[in-house]
């Protein structure tokens, strides 16, 4: 320091405080330069620097006691009694040991014990079989909810702990064995399958009204196996709902497949026109669907007039005007009308009003490769007044005004064409700067998030279910798997237990 430090044997409170602040102002500082070397070192080693750890949130309410407020908030919520929840099952009067005969009764001090019951229940259905006058016979059906030799309820179990626990039906077989169950590894499929054709259907019918309703719908995928070979998941979503489905390839056809929510027909009408001419079709090849029939209820028509007009030799007009038949469909069954599709920038999400995720498009500038002091503070003062921005736009979105858009739109232009001193920094705002319109969709659109992380979220439980059972082996088993994961999103989306659900009839 520059003054030496006071007498301690003399100084006072105050002089002892000062130099207490003086001295952790020092540390800190040299913790810093400490740092900032070590990562220089680092560097000219050609080795990683250190992460980039944030702070607890915790330090953020330590005038509370240190506990987390949950979501930003600086005030701790009390938690409430759970047990004005709970529903009394039964009633157990306790009485001590050892009453002296001058005690009294003083009533009783109630404490609740949440418990549950597993253990397996043999059921034998006594079905009556009654002789018609015809000489056939007529016997009791069973129950609705029987799948073979297995209740309802036992479906139920292996269906929650399959899907919502993320078992193998290894272990889900072991475990049901464990409780005493008399069971195998195909039987446990067998009830991990649809045979009543319930679920597959219902997360289609959700899938339909989710597109035909939302007001956006934010989109991901994720890689995906089936019957050995590589494919791909690709999840549709927004507040209310989501669904999966699994494709043989990552494609704009096989996205436009999903969207379609279930419907088989193609249609050529002028949203199909407009796809064709954006995307660059021949004329010659849009003039030839134009003067043709505009409805063909299934893909084998649609393939059989493709070749009587001769598209079908090019595999480029081929794709284009399926693409454009399956949109065209899409608008005629009136899905995604006013419908914002918000991706990561993935190519085959561009599909009609399309916006685009914030958090993605920061991550192209902070994964840039800067080599000089200059370069990487020029990174740096970009990505702060991009965050800066995207908090402006969060604002924005609970608050909207004429004025604060063009506000707005004016300091996205001073951002993103400025010039700096690195060339590939330069070439990458103005990229970004060609899709302002996507980026600003909030400006016109409030209610559409900046960022897809609804999306990563949902499709995490497909990666999971991925690392732990791999692939699947049979359509069908892949149909049950994306139906129920997108049911379970559901419901947690809903507030309705997945459990209460898997036992509806």
């Amino acid at each position: 320091m520059a003054d030496d430090p006071p007498d301690m044997d003399d100084a006072s409170y105050e002089d002892l405080k000062e130099l207490v602040q003086l001295l952790r102002q020092e540390v800190a500082e040299l913790k810093r330069e400490n740092a900032a070397l070590r990562d220089e070192n680092a560097r000219l080693k050609g080795k990683p620097p250190r992460p980039d750890v944030k702070p607890s949130r915790m330090a953020e309410n330590a005038g509370s006691g240190g506990k987390p407020s949950g979501k930003g908030q600086g005030k701790s919520r009390r938690r409430g009694s759970k047990r004005s929840r709970l529903t009394i099952d039964e009633d157990r009067h306790l009485r001590p040991d050892g009453i002296p005969d001058n005690a009294r009764f003083k009533g009783y001090e109630d404490y609740v014990v949440q418990d549950l019951e597993v253990r397996p229940r043999n059921i034998r259905y006594c079905r009556e079989r009654w002789e018609l006058p015809d000489g056939t016979t007529l016997t009791a059906d069973l129950p609705a909810d029987t799948r073979g030799h297995y209740g309802g309820e036992l479906r139920r179990l292996v269906l929650s702990l399959y899907h919502r626990g993320q078992m193998t039906v290894p272990r889900l077989t072991r475990q049901l064995s464990d409780l005493g169950l008399l069971i195998d590894q195909r039987q446990v499929q067998r009830l991990l399958a649809d045979p009543g054709d319930v679920f597959v259907p219902e997360s289609r019918e959700v899938l339909h009204a989710g597109v035909a309703s939302a007001a956006w719908v934010s989109v991901d995928g994720t890689g995906a196996r089936h019957r050995g070979q590589n494919g791909y998941c690709t999840q549709i979503g927004d507040s209310r709902f989501t669904g999966f489905a699994t494709t043989d390839a990552k494609s704009r056809l096989d996205f436009l497949e999903i969207l379609r929510a279930g419907h088989t027909d193609y249609v050529i009408n002028v949203e199909a026109l407009a796809y064709m001419a954006e995307h660059n079709l021949a004329q010659q090849a849009i003039e030839r669907l134009a003067d043709g029939p505009t409805h063909f209820p299934d893909k084998a028509s649609w393939l059989a007039h493709l070749s009587a007009l001769g598209l079908d030799r090019q595999e480029r007009h081929a794709r284009l005007a399926t693409e454009a038949a399956l949109y065209g469909a899409i608008t005629h069954h009136r899905l995604l009308e006013e419908t914002v599709v918000l991706s990561d920038d993935a190519g085959q999400f561009r599909v009609g009003d399309h916006a685009l995720c914030w958090i993605h498009a920061e991550r192209l500038i902070k994964g840039l490769d800067a080599f000089t002091a200059r370069e990487r503070a020029a990174v740096k003062k970009l990505r702060r007044l991009i965050w800066e921005f995207y908090d402006a736009l969060k604002g924005y979105a609970k608050a909207p005004s004429a004025e604060r858009r063009k506000q707005l739109r004016q300091r996205f232009d001073r951002i993103f064409r400025r010039k700096t001193d690195f060339a590939p920094l330069d070439r990458l705002l103005q990229r970004l700067y060609r899709r302002k319109e996507e980026l600003l969709t909030v400006l016109d659109r409030p209610e559409v998030p900046l960022h897809t992380n609804g999306s990563e979220n949902d499709i995490r439980s497909h990666v999971t279910r991925r690392k732990i059972s791999g692939g699947t082996r049979s359509d069908h088993g892949r149909d049950c798997r994306d139906a129920h994961l997108g049911l379970m999103k559901t419901c947690d989306k809903l507030g309705i237990s997945y459990w209460q659900y898997l036992g509806i009839p």
